[in-house]
């Protein structure tokens, strides 16, 4: 009996070593970097549940995280120098992407783990995946201006019967004028006549030669455009200031976020905590250093030059914003992006998993 006893006992443990043996053949991931390039195909992931499960353990290896060029990747800078010189916590791997649609399928993927991505794209990526990207924290308010060619607008309502020249359409720029617009009492569809051209660089040209009166543009075109047309063009309006003048307290122009795979965020929390401890002071360094920051910017290709990222800095509303603040002012302004158009944030609201740490 006490033979039998022991076969028993054995067999039972060749059965849980077997199980095992499979759950880790499971566990294996994929490699390989399957940039797709384009955003519309982020449709075909549905759930969090691919080949990309991360390993219950500490963190062994580089965390790869996508900035884009531009405000969003801004603050990034001094934390991309930090790396190369062997100072931060965690080994990052950074990739200066173009366009959000470079990166968006990326994340999702598993080729990035973290990314700073325009606001409403991180919404539509968490309701492709059923939850599978967070917004950890917001980085960078409103870049949007109106700029003239003459001294004619300076308030919402002088654009009234007036012709603007605008990118972004179908985009949130286009929803975020037409807000403005709407709740000064003018009609985007009658009031105004909005001509959208495809490209910044086309507006920015046109703005700079005085071919166009009127129009709006982010930063840092807003700058080039600024450096090289006439002392007749000028900044006539912010439309981060505008839309604070009619949403109050309700919500903020807040257009680039850290966005992270919750997959990631689950299993190496700590990882993740002290990524954005050092992302929020790479920012702070942004702000209070501009001039070492336009550096840093340049170098890292995140703008074309240290003479534009230091004229643009001052108005890219460069931030840090994480937690239930976040929460609170995100959600107001993704809930004017879904009236305005709901599958530009991906057909509905974010729920309250959206918000990394947001209580």
């Amino acid at each position: 009996m006490e033979l039998k006893g022991k076969l028993k006992k054995i067999a039972s443990m060749l059965l849980l070593a077997s199980v095992m043996c499979g759950f880790t053949a499971c566990g294996d991931r994929a490699g390989g970097n399957n940039d797709t390039g384009a955003a519309d195909t982020t449709a075909e992931v549905t759930n969090n549940e691919t080949a990309l499960k991360e390993p219950e353990n500490s963190l062994d290896r580089e965390i790869n995280i996508a900035v884009l060029a531009g405000p969003t990747g801004m603050g990034a800078a001094k934390l991309m120098a930090d790396n190369t010189e062997g100072k931060t916590a965690n080994k990052y791997n950074f990739t200066v992407a173009t366009a959000p649609d470079q990166v968006g399928p990326s994340l999702i993927q598993g080729t990035y783990d973290i990314a700073a991505v325009p606001t409403n794209l991180a919404a539509t990526l968490y309701q492709k995946t059923n939850g599978g990207v967070k917004a950890a924290a917001v980085n960078t308010g409103g870049v949007l201006y109106v700029l003239e060619n003459g001294n004619t607008i300076n308030s919402v309502e002088d654009l009234r019967g007036k012709k603007i020249y605008a990118t972004g359409q179908a985009s949130t720029p286009e929803y975020i004028l037409n807000y403005v617009l709407s709740k000064n009492g003018i009609d985007p569809a009658s009031d105004v006549e909005i001509e959208y051209l495809a490209e910044h660089s086309e507006l920015a040209a046109s703005l700079a030669s005085e071919s166009a009166a009127i129009g709006m543009l982010p930063e840092p075109q807003v700058t080039a455009a600024l450096t090289k047309g006439s002392d007749n063009l000028r900044i006539a309006l912010n439309l981060t200031e505008e839309w604070k003048n009619v949403a109050g307290d309700e919500s903020s122009l807040l257009q680039g976020c850290i966005a992270v795979r919750s997959e990631f965020a689950e299993s190496y929390p700590e990882a993740v905590e002290s990524f954005l401890n050092e992302y929020e002071a790479s920012v702070r360094y942004a702000v209070d250093n501009q001039e070492e920051a336009a550096e840093l910017i340049a170098s890292n290709g995140i703008v074309a030059s240290a003479e534009i990222a230091r004229n643009a800095l001052p108005n890219c509303n460069i931030m840090y914003l994480d937690g239930a603040e976040m929460k609170k002012q995100l959600s107001g302004f993704l809930n004017v992006l879904y009236d305005a158009n709901s599958s530009s944030i991906g057909g509905a609201l974010p729920e309250d998993d959206f918000y990394y740490n947001a209580g």
